[in-house]
């Protein structure tokens, strides 16, 4: 029996399709959006790749793509489960905003430094912002100190590894096939720790919106085989 993991970035939202930084505001799926899901679905068909269980966001973009692919798949018996660990990195005062506003705003060098680097957040929202998470009801049992103002891509790999530890790999020790359905800088966390990647070759990474990412791994979480279905 085959031990895998499956990562799959939301299709494209409303937000992706409008060139807006999304992070932790929680849109829908663009009608492409849903149509990439749907494919991811026949793709892991086409390849009789079927999950035993699936994890996910806090965030409806996410949520959507899953349930879509598994309809797709006639599939939609297994377990999801949820947690905001797994939610897109934060973006800060930058969510919501145009990217190419933004990039004009503060200059291309800090610019790349935030979006492609490893370790430089945007700006934090301020204390009284309403788009803290803590303002949200859906987080109101979440500690507000752990809660983020801003994410650079090396705190979203902290949560999103711990959380991998915490739930995901003893799902993974049984020999099942397990569905990470999330967003791109959470699951570039996930490929830059299997595919052991340094801080400077995880710049170069990009996740596709809809494309299913398959590894299969030995009994120490090692990667024997990494395939990119399309």
């Amino acid at each position: 029996m085959k031990r895998r993991l499956i990562l799959l970035r939301h299709g494209q939202s409303i937000f992706n399709k409008d060139n807006l930084f999304t992070g932790w505001t929680d849109v829908s799926l663009s009608a492409q959006g849903e149509q990439e899901a749907s494919k991811a679905g026949q793709l892991l068909i086409k390849n009789n790749i079927f999950p035993d269980i699936c994890f996910t966001s806090w965030l409806k973009r996410a949520i959507d793509t899953t349930n879509i692919a598994l309809k797709q798949m006639d599939w939609e018996h297994i377990d999801i489960i949820k947690s905001w660990k797994l939610n897109e990195r934060h973006y800060g005062t930058w969510q919501q905003q145009n990217k190419a506003e933004i990039q004009k705003e503060v200059g291309d060098k800090f610019f790349l430094s935030v979006r492609r680097g490893y370790d430089t957040p945007p700006p934090p929202l301020p204390t009284n912002d309403e788009r803290l998470p803590q303002n949200n009801s859906k987080y109101k049992y979440i500690n507000p100190n752990i809660l983020p103002l801003s994410e650079s891509l090396k705190d979203t790999k902290q949560r999103t590894i711990q959380y991998f530890f915490e739930a995901i790999i003893s799902e993974l020790a049984q020999n099942k096939t397990v569905l990470v359905s999330a967003h791109g800088n959470s699951l570039r966390s996930l490929v830059m720790y299997f595919d052991e990647l340094n801080e400077k070759e995880i710049t170069k990474v990009e996740i596709a919106t809809g494309v299913p990412i398959v590894y299969e791994l030995s009994e120490d979480m090692k990667v024997i085989k990494k395939s990119i279905l399309n």
